[in-house]
């Protein structure tokens, strides 16, 4: 699905979803798409940008679980960030709650980044018991609440009042929340204190920046993690396995780098260059800053650290 237009792209996914479960319309700027595969279900809360930017093949992250574990999907779609709040979603999901669509499953997993990880926290209420992943979630955007967040000004005028509004109350029914953020992005912290609550595990990625998901598709942990939650084994421990990958993924690298040259810390700016040196072989963005931090350190500005042996 990867190379075909827009309008390709939605016959297609409307095709896919019918023949194996249902699709949906909601409205102008949100759809949704079942795929019936198995009694643990994945719902995912995506944008149409993002599916068609993130993955090679140009399908929701929910069609992967299907393909590698046997999951079924429900994707939730919009059209650019709308942080899902219409009615017609609302009422999308009162239906299924009065059908007893949820009852069905044995494991329901909610799941998004972003604005669509503050819709996974927001609608997980629709499934008590359900585990929740939100990478970078807002907690909400009413300026009455989270008027330091200036991120998102537009959004100010809609609606975080009614239902499904503030997503850290819609997460009390949850069994598990799992939220995912960089403690060193202000804002994204701000946010992930709101989330403070018993069923809630935050699972800080220092260093990692504003495009976790990114990165953990890069790193090719994102649908591992997905799996650890509906299996029932994420946790820190299983977590924190994970997380070490960071060593061998180059913009952890370069941020970490860049955080310790903004602190004046030389010293351990050069001990990290030649780590990634000595275990990545080429790399040439440390390659280039080791030389400045020796040239540095020879006309007498700090001492650098012996070279090993």
């Amino acid at each position: 699905m990867a190379d075909l237009d827009k309008a390709e792209w939605l016959t297609r996914l409307a095709d896919v979803a019918e023949e194996h479960g249902h699709f949906q319309p909601l409205g102008q700027q949100h759809l949704a798409a079942f795929v019936d595969a198995g009694s643990t279900l994945l719902v995912s809360f995506e944008t149409l940008q993002g599916i068609r930017a993130l993955s090679d093949d140009g399908q929701p992250l929910g069609w992967e679980c299907v393909r590698r574990m046997g999951w079924s999907s429900l994707t939730l779609i919009s059209e650019g960030d709308t942080w899902f709040r219409d009615r017609q979603v609302y009422g999308y999901f009162d239906r299924l709650i009065d059908d007893g669509f949820f009852d069905e499953f044995d494991t329901i997993v909610f799941y998004g980044a972003g604005p669509c990880g503050y819709a996974a926290a927001a609608f997980s209420v629709s499934a008590p018991g359900a585990r929740v992943i939100a990478i970078q979630p807002q907690a909400t955007l009413d300026p009455r609440v989270t008027e330091w967040d200036d991120r998102f000004t537009e959004m100010r005028r809609t609606s975080f009042t009614d239902r499904y509004g503030y997503a850290p109350d819609m997460i009390d029914a949850a069994e598990q929340v799992f939220v995912l953020y960089d403690p060193e992005v202000t804002l994204d912290a701000m946010h992930a204190a709101l989330f403070t609550r018993p069923n809630v595990m935050k699972l800080r990625m220092r260093f990692m920046g504003t495009a976790i998901q990114s990165d953990l598709i890069d790193m090719n942990h994102l649908v591992e993690l997905i799996a650890r939650a509906g299996n029932g084994t994420l946790d820190t421990v299983s977590f924190a396995r994970l997380w070490r990958d960071r060593h061998d993924h180059p913009p952890y690298l370069r941020s970490l780098l860049a955080a310790i040259d903004r602190q004046d810390r030389p010293w351990l700016a050069t001990m990290i260059c030649r780590a990634v040196l000595a275990r990545r072989g080429r790399a040439p963005h440390f390659g280039r800053r080791l030389k400045q931090l020796e040239r540095q350190a020879k006309s007498g500005n700090f001492e650098i650290p012996p070279s090993r042996p």
